[in-house]
């Protein structure tokens, strides 16, 4: 059976699968990253990972992957195969793609930002599929943005498109990593709501799923919590859609695990935010943490199919 590798590298674990030309994932493995351990000790526990995948794949169907795609975070030249910088990897100027090649004995390798390979898995077999234009907003650590269009994902001309964290939404508000305040991601993100939950509720320990929970239990300290965020949240998407008038806005991360309770208010904040501009549909995220792996399966099979014969 014709299949590909795909690897999803996160900053705390790795996912990977065998995957059909249908999407179908023949089979799934998980490892951590070890980030503890060291950049290059990172390079080569995927370049190990992925051959042990290369191995069980010609074992079990008698053939060796097609492909291979691998997503990862940070700073990515997917163009020229390069992992340009990962703050929670350690990592600098490392030639993913070329490395990996080599390792799984000269087959294609494509490399790609781990948002933007999650968000072509859900708008092209996801909750954007039939979408002609689509925003991926996964609410987690940060904030992040991929944008779809016609089945792929725009990059941007230097690869930093879809960095809807890093709009302002609150002048002079918090202090954030990019080295502006008050950007969306200080203020929205699953890690914000923890911060300021467990600031409200005087529980050190307290995240962004308690304050759901309290907002559930009718905690009006944890509703104060809540809105803010998604008043927040709300005036970035608006933002958003202003710019790039998707059809549909898909919410995925740690943040849409709370449902209704994220997005019953999220819909109404964004409804009466809008004026001239159309509303989009703004559903869940449908694949979950599977999303990395499909798509790095999806940029496999995309590259074998633009791939020139000799």
């Amino acid at each position: 059976m014709k299949h590909v590798i795909a690897l999803d590298v996160g900053g705390t674990g790795m996912k990977a699968a065998l995957v059909a030309a249908d999407g179908t994932l023949l089979h799934e493995a998980r490892r951590a990253t070890g980030r503890e351990r060291g950049a290059e000790a990172v390079v080569e526990t995927i370049q190990d990972f992925a051959a042990e995948l290369l191995d069980l794949g010609r074992e079990r169907f008698a053939t060796t992957a097609s492909a291979a795609g691998v997503a990862v975070p940070g700073i990515v030249d997917a163009e020229n195969g390069i992992a340009v910088y990962a703050a929670n990897l350690g990592w600098r100027d490392v030639p993913m793609r070329d490395l990996l090649g080599r390792r799984l004995g000269g087959i294609p390798v494509a490399l790609g930002h781990d948002v933007r390979t999650g968000g072509l898995a859900e708008g092209r077999i996801g909750a954007g599929r039939g979408a002609d234009r689509f925003l991926f907003v996964p609410l987690g650590t940060g904030i992040a943005g991929a944008i779809g269009i016609a089945g792929r994902i725009e990059a941007g001309a230097h690869g930093y498109a879809g960095e809807i964290g890093h709009i302002v939404v609150r002048p002079g508000g918090p202090a954030c990593g990019c080295g502006q305040s008050g950007c969306l991601e200080t203020l929205a993100s699953a890690s914000a709501v923890s911060r300021a939950w467990a600031a409200a509720s005087g529980d050190p320990e307290a995240d962004a799923a308690d304050c759901a929970k309290a907002v559930e239990s009718g905690d009006e300290r944890a509703r104060e919590v809540w809105l803010a965020a998604i008043g927040a949240l709300a005036d970035g998407l608006v933002t958003a859609i202003t710019l790039l008038d998707p059809r549909t806005l898909i919410i995925g991360g740690g943040l849409a695990e709370a449902g209704e309770t994220l997005f019953t208010p999220l819909r109404t904040a964004v409804e009466e935010r809008v004026t001239f501009q159309r509303l989009p549909h703004i559903v869940p995220a449908a694949l979950g943490d599977t999303a990395g792996c499909l798509g790095a399966g999806l940029l496999a099979w995309d590259l074998l199919a633009t791939e020139v014969p000799a």
